[in-house]
């Protein structure tokens, strides 16, 4: 299902190859945090090994038992304060999160050559990327987490993450990229996926075009992959990041919210 939101409308359409669409209105403010109340939660960063090398993630644990387990994947800062702020978010709302990381403990780069320098590399070597991703997931799953039963969410390049974990079989419920990369490697594909697609995506992304949302869409219809897909009419990259120069609060809120009303309903 693709969603379009433009301007207060929503244009859905099921099985989108333009045959047909199912067209409604929403108009209405929406808040961040309207799934659930808050609740107390405790944090701590957590070092972990992946093919004798060290690595430095931030675990968020709801006050609860048995919460249902999200994994978290950064940009290409690396694991900051943004998806620290995001995880306990999410662990105030009744979640346990993994924030993975995927550059190795101590490593924040700064510079744009080094960001990419990074990502690229871990973009050219997937069989490393899946390594580290189930490096992250036996971390979470020490903590006591039922990782086959949660979900994976990223931002940016951890939205490129996610999907790889989705098209490599790792069974969860949900793979949720934020404006993400989106565009599938050579040689894959999503016949092994085993769990729904869960997108968000501004309209305006110059990093990640709208042609790949679209093609994204017709191979997850073409491998029969539940998915739901909104674009944000007028959105740019990276448009949930709260301090950057490209952050769209009204993309991020309805966003944020669709991604709490998502959680609520599969964990019910």
């Amino acid at each position: 299902m693709i969603s379009l939101l433009i301007k207060d409308w929503s244009i859905k359409a099921l099985k989108t190859q333009y045959k047909s669409l199912l067209v409604g209105a929403s108009i209405g403010l929406l808040t961040l945090g309207a799934s659930q109340a808050a609740s107390a939660i405790t944090t701590k960063n957590i070092t972990y090994n992946v093919d004798n090398q060290a690595y430095e993630g931030y675990y968020a644990k709801a006050d609860k038992p048995n919460a249902p387990f999200i994994l978290m994947i950064h940009d290409w800062d690396g694991v900051t304060d943004y998806e620290r702020k995001r995880a306990d978010m999410l662990a105030e709302q009744g979640y346990n999160v993994f924030a993975a990381d995927m550059f190795g403990k101590g490593v924040h780069p700064q510079t744009e050559d080094e960001k990419m320098k990074l990502t690229m590399d871990l973009a050219n070597n997937r069989n490393k990327m899946r390594q580290l991703l189930q490096g992250a997931l036996n971390t979470a799953q020490a903590e006591g987490n039922n990782v086959q039963d949660g979900v994976t969410m990223g931002y940016c390049f951890g939205g490129e993450v996610a999907l790889e974990l989705a098209r490599s079989g790792f069974p969860q419920k949900a793979f949720v990229p934020f404006h993400g990369g989106l565009k599938t490697p050579a040689h894959q594909d999503y016949s092994n996926t085993k769990g729904q697609i869960l997108l968000f995506h501004g309209s305006a992304d110059h990093v990640v075009p709208v042609d790949q949302f679209i093609e994204l869409n017709k191979e997850l219809e073409a491998a029969n992959i539940p998915h739901e897909m909104t674009l944000y009419s007028g959105a740019k990259h990276a448009f949930t990041e709260f301090d950057g120069d490209q952050y769209d609060a009204t993309a991020d809120q309805r966003s944020w919210n669709r991604y709490l009303d998502f959680l609520q309903n599969l964990y019910q």
